[in-house]
């Protein structure tokens, strides 16, 4: 997430995804209809780098559980109803997967069986507390560091090596091979399959955000690929687009098969500007350094307007009045493209930077959120928030949560 930055294999043949997207591509465009859903109050639960959870690598399994459930607990203390945990933060997993090794953030060391389930865990803990538990996944990330030979002997990256991009400093598996994104679905769905999650959340690493002076080495892959595209730019959003699609359309399939089990929705947050107006007129009204459409080659507005997914949250990182990235202006701009389509739009907030004296003046005010969900309320669309992340909602070190809490959800901290 950009938000974290600052947040016996089987591989499937060329023409699998293409397949699986004819098949399901109508599927995937068919409107869903739920029924109402409460006001969205969420907070990411961060593991890559041992973000928020857990507090270090190595812990005892007693430890790692007692801290786990305890940011349950404040998220209910919180007056919160959602918890957006990462399940799969680097290629690999926090449940007992088939497809990739369990994750170096639970022992120290990638592949190693912390003796229990975390994911099983959060599912059964948040439900009994009235919580829904979404199952928050990074479909590309492979490794924050450039080198294949420390991962784990039996990771996909290095029995298909041929899948691997270095970019940045950090491995990426290369978007452009249908193999890669029929491996990557099969490995994040698995946990869909097993678990009751209530929702697949993915945040806005798609291609890697732009590195100066670093090229994104795709061009044999575009060569093979690429026919009939006007240029790389094109062929890579589609590619985006193909993950987006079949994702999609195999998660409805599991709902289907599912019978009276609640349907798992699809949820993305990306980083907040789609294209600045002086881009596309149909862009916000931004200056911002950094577009999903041009930079991570991810046409989030097309897929809203498309209704592929369920639910949108825009990272609007910024306060109200910043100049490149106005918080108030992309929050009507968001409104505006969801409006008629049923897509369920929340608003990612940028809880980590109040009281952050890197941040500018109007993250030091305590009450810069609190005025955030105040304006909020003047959008039919926006359906509700989702802070990060979770140390920031336990710890608040300037009272912004607090001020949230006591403004918009109910009164005081329910925390004893």
């Amino acid at each position: 997430m950009a938000h974290i930055g600052r947040r016996g294999l089987v591989a499937g043949a060329a023409g699998v995804a293409a397949a699986l997207l004819a098949a399901g591509d109508a599927a995937a465009r068919t409107p869903r209809h739920h029924a109402p859903r409460r006001e969205f109050r969420g907070m990411w639960l961060a593991t890559v780098a041992n973000r928020d959870w857990p507090s270090a690598p190595g812990l005892p399994a007693d430890r790692q559980r007692a801290e786990l459930i305890a940011h349950l607990d404040t998220a209910v203390a919180r007056g919160l109803n959602t918890v957006v945990l990462q399940v799969r933060p680097t290629a690999d997993a926090l449940w007992p997967s088939p497809y990739e090794p369990w994750a170096q953030y639970l022992t120290g060391v990638q592949g190693r069986d912390p003796g229990w389930d975390p994911l099983g865990t959060a599912v059964r803990e948040a439900h009994a507390r009235g919580l829904e538990l979404h199952a928050w996944f990074n479909p590309y990330r492979v490794a924050n560091h450039p080198d294949p030979s420390r991962l784990t002997a039996t990771h996909p990256a290095r029995v298909h090596p041929e899948w691997i991009l270095p970019y940045g400093g950090k491995l990426y598996y290369n978007p452009g091979l249908p193999e890669v994104r029929r491996f990557v679905q099969d490995a994040m769905l698995d946990a869909v399959e097993r678990y009751a999650v209530d929702a697949v959340h993915w945040d806005d690493y798609f291609y890697p955000y732009p590195v100066a002076g670093q090229v994104f080495a795709d061009d044999e892959t575009y060569a093979r690929y690429g026919a009939g595209f006007p240029d790389k730019a094109a062929w890579r959003r589609d590619n985006t687009d193909r993950l987006v699609r079949e994702t999609a359309a195999r998660i409805k399939k599991i709902n289907r098969a599912n019978g009276t089990r609640k349907d798992v929705r699809f949820g993305i947050s990306p980083f907040g500007v789609w294209r600045n107006a002086a881009t596309d007129p149909l862009g916000s009204d931004t200056t911002a350094g950094v577009q999903t459409y041009d930079d991570l080659h991810a046409d989030t507005r097309k897929w809203v307007k498309e209704g592929w997914i369920d639910d949108i949250v825009p990272q609007l990182y910024w306060n109200i009045g910043f100049p490149a990235a106005d918080y108030a202006k992309l929050l009507r701009w968001w409104d505006g493209v969801v409006r008629g389509t049923g897509v369920a739009l929340h608003i990612g907030e940028a809880l980590y930077k109040a009281g952050d004296p890197a941040q500018p003046a109007a993250w030091q005010d305590p009450a810069e959120l609190s005025r955030h969900l105040t304006l909020a309320k003047e959008f039919a669309e926006v359906r509700g928030h989702c802070f990060f992340s979770a140390k920031e909602v336990g710890a608040d070190p300037i009272g912004a949560m607090t001020r949230v809490v006591a403004d918009h959800y109910g009164g005081a901290d329910r925390r004893k």
